[in-house]
């Protein structure tokens, strides 16, 4: 679906109202008319004034007639510059308030680990760069990042909330911050506690070490078996060589 200038919304109206995009907010009008808000977006969105006259509804001048494919173009970078406008919006004062609701209602997601309790997540970008990386989900009561349950969620780039959001709404909103986990999981074998000395995790430098020696003796190996080969390849051309000498 492609918005349409004939449509009584607004293109940001219509671009959150789409359900992969349930979880942006609309930034307002007055964010969106103050350039100084956009400063040096323009070196990493491609069509930038006409991806930013998209955004606010302005209508294109018969000197900016567009191809289908130009369209299509402008509006692949509109959603980006969108996105990337997004990213700031939502740490001003009134960007985190509209956040919060949708924190609350955990239109986020909710924590997987099953000690959190349900804990409604963050958004967050491991990257403030568009194309770096998808969205991630953090959960502020385990301290730990996660890839969204829901699909169209997991498909979002990260840099539309970008590595700040998460933190800056926690620390502005500290009442939000939730109670560590009060649970631990402790494992058993047979309903006896497993020693606190047997770790679960491989050594990862004995691993290295071992690895490499198999590596290094697989080498030799080959060379090995690459030096015989070329032995039995040069007697075998000498005891040619003799043969044809004898018949001469």
């Amino acid at each position: 679906m492609a918005y349409s200038d004939n449509e009584e919304t607004t293109w940001v109206s219509w671009f959150c109202s789409l359900e992969r995009n349930d979880i942006l907010t609309e930034v307002v009008p007055q964010y969106l008319n103050d350039n100084f808000n956009f400063t040096g977006l323009s070196n990493f969105v491609p069509y930038y004034s006409l991806a930013l006259r998209t955004i606010r509804t302005e209508e294109i001048s018969d000197e900016d007639i567009l191809t289908e494919e130009q369209e299509e173009l402008i509006q692949g970078a509109a959603e980006v510059l969108y996105g990337l406008i997004h990213a700031r919006w939502i740490v001003t004062p009134h960007g985190v308030q509209h956040m919060i609701k949708k924190y609350q209602e955990a239109k986020f997601g909710t924590c997987p680990r099953v000690y959190c309790e349900s804990q409604p997540c963050l958004p967050i970008g491991l990257s403030d760069v568009a194309g770096e990386s998808k969205l991630k989900t953090f959960c502020p009561r385990c301290q730990r990042i996660f890839d969204p349950r829901i699909t169209r969620h997991a498909m979002m780039d990260g840099a539309y909330f970008g590595s700040t959001f998460a933190h800056f709404l926690l620390n502005s909103a500290p009442e939000l911050r939730p109670f560590r986990p009060t649970h631990k999981h402790v494992p058993t074998i047979m309903g006896f506690k497993i020693s606190s000395k047997v770790s679960h995790y491989r050594n990862s430098k004995k691993e290295k070490e071992k690895e490499k020696e198999k590596e290094n003796e697989k080498k030799n190996e080959n060379e090995k078996k690459n030096e015989n080969e070329k032995k039995n390849e040069n007697e075998n051309e000498n005891e040619n060589e003799n043969e044809k000498e004898n018949e001469n």
